[in-house]
């Protein structure tokens, strides 16, 4: 089986942590590496010695890539999706895939047009613990689920300039840290539909009164799905939380609870919980290695190596940015 050639565009922190990953997989070619920053290039080029050094997104179009991989700013992951899409190359993007629902709508809809691979780095839906708390949910084994916490703190906020600059970002914390939170949720709940929207976000302390034109460092917002199951959502950058980050992510059912919960403030180390009243069960521990981080990109890879196309599942991707546009309180 002849293996996909993949491209790499954008090598920052998160780039190179993929590129890391994916380098360690027979699945896929690198072929070909994209940053502005020669430094980045430089970098990735230890890691993937064998790929090419492109000097512009369009050279990506016009080679023989089978695939690409986008991490870079927020505001560029539309354009560059879809223009790949069209151009026959199947996409997997960092989160988010567009920063409202039309450019959600246009990388879905290039997709299916195109009949393309298209995947987004919903990394946490990977770590182990959820997966085992995602089948409690769906088995029953926790009853009716009524109630759902979610809590994504972060004790210092993202260090490039671009996360605060609400043309290039397209929001902050929500966007940020909030979306892998409300796309573990919904995911785990089948995808409900939601009702109802209510939300408050602050930048510096001060509440926001049009949430279009800045971009918030906290952010509180309840959801109720069609069923009356209340989501709670918590998310900030820059909080006096005591720790790097504190992360939850807790199902409240009729029959029992589970929980998954980062450890000692760790961003890769989780632990998973069952609750029954006051007595708990540890279902997982992870490593603190955060090889979690990477399995989104290795399942795409896979996928595109066994020649997958387009999947109707790819729609799920507009359920949170529908949430997240009326957390944004867009019409």
């Amino acid at each position: 089986m002849k293996r996909p050639r993949l491209a790499f565009v954008g090598l920052g922190w998160i780039g190179v942590h993929r590129l890391n990953t994916i380098a360690a997989s027979d699945a896929v070619e690198i072929a070909a590496l994209y940053d502005e920053r020669r430094d980045a290039l430089e970098a990735a080029r230890q890691i993937a010695p064998k790929a090419t050094i492109i000097s512009s997104y369009d050279e990506i179009l016009e080679d023989s890539i089978d695939g690409v991989v986008i991490a870079t700013p927020n505001a560029l992951h539309v354009t560059q999706t879809v223009a790949a899409l069209r151009a026959g190359i199947s996409v997997f993007c960092q989160k988010p895939l567009g920063c409202n629902v039309p450019e959600v709508w246009q990388a879905v809809s290039a997709a299916r047009e195109s009949d393309r691979l298209l995947g987004v780095d919903f990394s946490y839906r990977f770590i182990p613990g959820m997966r085992q708390i995602r089948k409690l949910v769906q088995d029953g084994e926790l009853g009716q689920i009524f109630a759902v916490d979610l809590k994504f703190h972060n004790g210092y906020g993202p260090d490039k300039k671009w996360f605060y600059q609400r043309e290039a970002s397209g929001g902050g914390c929500v966007l940020d840290l909030g979306i892998h939170l409300i796309d573990l949720a919904l995911w785990t709940l089948k995808f409900p539909r939601i009702a109802d929207v209510t939300s408050a976000l602050f930048r510096h302390g001060k509440a926001i009164k049009e949430p279009c034109s800045e971009v918030e460092d906290y952010a509180v917002a309840r959801m109720q799905t069609v069923d009356g199951v209340a989501l709670n959502l918590m998310c900030s950058w820059n909080l006096h939380v005591g720790a790097d980050a504190l992360i939850e992510v807790c199902f409240y059912g009729t029959e029992g609870a589970a929980s998954l919960r980062n450890v000692d403030g760790s961003f890769y180390n989780f632990a998973a919980e069952k609750y029954q009243r006051s007595k708990r069960e540890r279902l997982y521990e992870s490593g603190a290695d955060g090889a979690w981080g990477g399995l989104a990109a290795l399942d795409w890879c896979e996928r595109l190596a066994h020649g997958e196309r387009f999947s109707a599942t790819t729609e799920e991707f507009l359920s949170s940015a529908a949430v997240i546009d009326r957390i944004y309180a867009r019409k």
